[in-house]
């Protein structure tokens, strides 16, 4: 930031530039803000040790202003804009206008950190790829957020947005992974940071999603026998019934039989079964859900 006859303009830090016609500048106490969204803070600008009678005021679009000889006083209740700099300044005999402009961020942590598989819900296979993803929302200013996925305790990789908006904004991180046979149960997990520099809080703002855990399975697994799975749809009825099974690829299966048997369940079987009882007076249908877990078929209506 700088100045010159016209009066202040912005660049890069610091706060000033050396002109020549300006002895000295107004020099702010904190010389930079670090303010959470609607807290309040303050700040303090040594206009000049000489400009008593020069022109000088202290600038700014929130907050209230006061004055004590050449020093002048901001402070603010709470802090609720996005982009303010308040401008301290005093006009030499010549009228250049020296200025020092105060730099604030104004933080705000996410409202939520969340972490999920992309486009994926079933069982996983060792040897894939997978991608984890990790949400955080309404977070500011994300330039500042520095996201850690980890595995158990373990980080596995960190991400930074290169987005630059000032305001809070939700923004998705994703990392790929390979799994292996040993991530099975393996509990992964996202951390959320706001890493705001040594003018920040002390302990940076820090959320944390809630863990998902991998079910991964061997590529053999979709295929090695089972124990046998039976399914019993027996009814009751004057004339004998007749059954018929839907499987879950959708195909009927008629049958006399009101058990449904197959010999060695895998992965593979794993679904909703429709039966359909029908006789002279009318149809009953039952759904079964079946999971198949390990070596062990297991099921439920």
């Amino acid at each position: 930031f700088g100045c010159h006859s016209f009066g202040c303009f912005f660049d890069e830090f610091p706060a000033q530039l050396p002109y020549a016609t300006c002895a000295d500048y107004p020099v702010f106490t904190p010389s930079i803000l670090v303010v959470k969204f609607g807290d309040p803070t303050a700040a303090s600008c040594s206009v000049c040790e000489r400009c008593i009678d020069n022109i000088f005021n202290l600038e700014s679009p929130v907050g209230l202003t006061s004055i004590n000889g050449t020093t002048m006083f901001w402070t603010v209740e709470r802090l609720t804009k996005w982009l303010t700099s308040p401008i301290c300044y005093y006009n030499t005999d010549t009228d250049v206008q020296c200025c020092t402009i105060l730099p604030i961020t104004v933080y705000q942590p996410p409202d939520n950190v969340s972490v999920s598989f992309v486009d994926h819900t079933a069982p996983m296979f060792e040897g894939k790829q997978y991608t984890l993803q990790c949400t955080v929302e309404e977070v500011a200013p994300v330039k500042n957020l520095l996201v850690t996925f980890y595995r158990g305790q373990t980080a596995l990789g960190q991400l930074q947005s290169k987005n630059n908006n000032p305001k809070p904004v939700t923004e998705t991180f994703s990392l790929n992974i390979t799994l292996s046979k040993e991530d099975n149960g393996v509990q992964y997990w996202c951390e959320a940071k706001l890493e705001l520099g040594p003018y920040g809080p002390q302990l940076p703002p820090v959320e944390t999603s809630q863990t998902i855990t991998a079910t991964v399975f061997c590529e053999s697994d979709t295929t090695t026998p089972t124990q046998p799975l039976q399914l019993n749809c027996s009814a009751l009825g004057n004339s004998g019934p007749s059954y018929t099974w839907t499987l879950p690829s959708g195909s009927p299966f008629t049958s006399s039989s009101s058990v449904l048997t197959i010999n060695s369940a895998t992965f593979a079987d794993e679904g909703k079964y429709t039966c359909s009882v029908s006789n002279d007076v009318g149809t009953a249908t039952v759904e079964l859900n079946v999971e198949v877990r390990g070596a062990v078929p297991s099921f439920f209506s």
